[in-house]
């Protein structure tokens, strides 16, 4: 059986930068799903995020977003992507990454300067609690807020032709 290629393996990565994109349109039923494409990192030319870092990220932005005053019910995901390079943020409406940089501004406010425990960071709650580590993830989202979200571009917030 031949599969098709998936949406996310027809962007190209070697033109691909750092920046906010959005990554897909489905629809659920008669509601749009807006799939965000959070890329942290420069695909293949840049080391990729740790795995205790994009955990603390995933653990911090999730809590973030599912609290947002305007957003928490429309939050249906946020997690890291495979390869370590960013995040996808699936919000339920029609979104265009202009949208939502004001949230992503705030979440990586959040996040650059989060202290204390990192939400759900137990044995009880997370399957991998031991495998956090807030100063880089500190580190990785003001990084991202400084460099990317404080002055985003065009050329960051849609897709390479």
């Amino acid at each position: 059986m031949e599969m098709k290629k998936i949406t996310s393996f027809t962007i190209d990565h070697i033109r691909l930068v750092p920046g906010l994109y959005v990554s897909r349109k489905d629809m659920a039923g008669d509601t749009v799903i807006t799939t965000f494409d959070i890329r942290m990192t420069s695909p293949n030319d840049e080391p990729v995020m740790n795995t205790a870092e994009v955990h603390t990220i995933e653990h911090l932005g999730a809590t973030f977003l599912r609290n947002h005053g305007e957003y928490a019910d429309r939050v249906l995901y946020f997690g890291p992507m495979g390869c370590r390079t960013g995040f996808y943020l699936l919000l339920a409406g029609d979104y265009s990454s202009a949208d939502i940089v004001p949230l992503m501004k705030e979440m990586f406010t959040f996040m650059a300067s989060y202290q204390g425990d990192v939400p759900g960071a137990s044995a009880r709650d997370c399957g991998n609690y031991l495998d956090m580590n807030l100063p880089m993830a500190r580190y990785v989202a003001k990084r991202y807020l400084n460099d990317v979200l404080a002055d985003i571009q065009d050329s960051q917030l849609y897709y390479p032709e």
